[in-house]
């Protein structure tokens, strides 16, 4: 499927690794340039050389702490005019609310949740003026989906849902589109850093954590790629009359109400002494 891509400006936020990296590389195969901002210099700088010398487009990087007062203001100023904004990064600390440091909390929720509408308010004007644009924001599916051992980030994200849904139902009135993703589980650095906190609070061995992937959907989470896939599509013109609206790419963890399902090989040997007793 031809998506009219090309020649499109992008910013994407947390783009030096997981599922901002795959956009960006997903993006640039579709011809467009990129703008990519995150805090790890050095990994921004390495995914300019590959990205360029691979797609033969162009990519500038902002090495910046993007959860650090006024940083997100101070980005659309730098980085000017986009067709698509792509929020992503984020970092809200896992845990239940008895594990949660405040401090921890509030830096997340300043990245992912006040970040996300501080950068879309600074984007949201300028595409009102050009009577265009995307704005997608990579939430996650925890928002709808809550979870108390996640508690923060099912709150911050929800917070997030309800941001998107309120400014993408009116938005198509300027010829904008604003967008939610919500994934489940991905395979990334911080999906690993996640699931250790959660093999810690129910084995008490952080070391276990890859035992957890037996209760999802598939015995597998989603790859970045599949996410980023999405992003670009949302992004095409051949999306162009959805807004307002999240969608959830989770393998269906949402739709059944939890955030894991007990496995076959599981379920049978919780059915074995209730199946010897009878």
């Amino acid at each position: 499927m031809k998506l009219d891509l090309e020649g499109k400006t992008v910013l994407i936020t947390g783009a030096s690794k997981g599922i901002g990296l795959s956009a960006a590389r997903a993006f640039a195969a579709e011809g467009c340039s990129l703008h990519l901002a995150a805090r790890n210099g050095p990994a921004l700088e390495a995914a300019k050389v590959e990205i360029e010398a691979e797609y033969g487009v162009s990519v500038t990087v902002h090495a910046v702490d993007l959860g650090a007062d006024g940083a997100m203001e101070s980005l659309a100023e730098t980085v000017g005019d986009v067709d698509i904004l792509i929020n992503n990064a984020g970092d809200i600390p896992s845990g239940p609310l008895d594990s949660l440091e405040p401090a921890a909390v509030r830096r997340g929720f300043a990245l992912k949740v006040f970040g996300y509408m501080e950068l879309t308010k600074a984007y949201f004007a300028r595409m009102q003026k050009k009577g265009s644009g995307v704005i997608i924001n990579d939430i996650g599916n925890s928002g709808e989906n809550w979870d108390a051992d996640y508690i923060a980030g099912s709150t911050g994200n929800a917070a997030l849902m309800a941001f998107t849904r309120a400014l993408g139902g009116v938005s198509l009135d300027d010829g904008v589109r604003v967008v939610g993703v919500n994934p489940g589980p991905v395979a990334t650095d911080r999906m690993i850093k996640l699931m250790k906190r959660r093999a810690f609070d129910r084995h008490g061995d952080e070391s276990r954590w890859e035992e957890l992937f037996d209760d999802y959907p598939g015995g597998r989470p989603a790859t970045p790629e599949e996410v980023a896939d999405l992003m670009v599509f949302l992004a095409s013109p051949r999306a162009g009359y959805i807004t307002g609206t999240i969608v959830t790419i989770d393998g269906g963890i949402a739709a059944r109400g939890s955030i894991i399902k007990t496995s076959k090989k599981k379920a049978a040997k919780l059915a074995e002494p209730i199946a010897k007793a009878g």
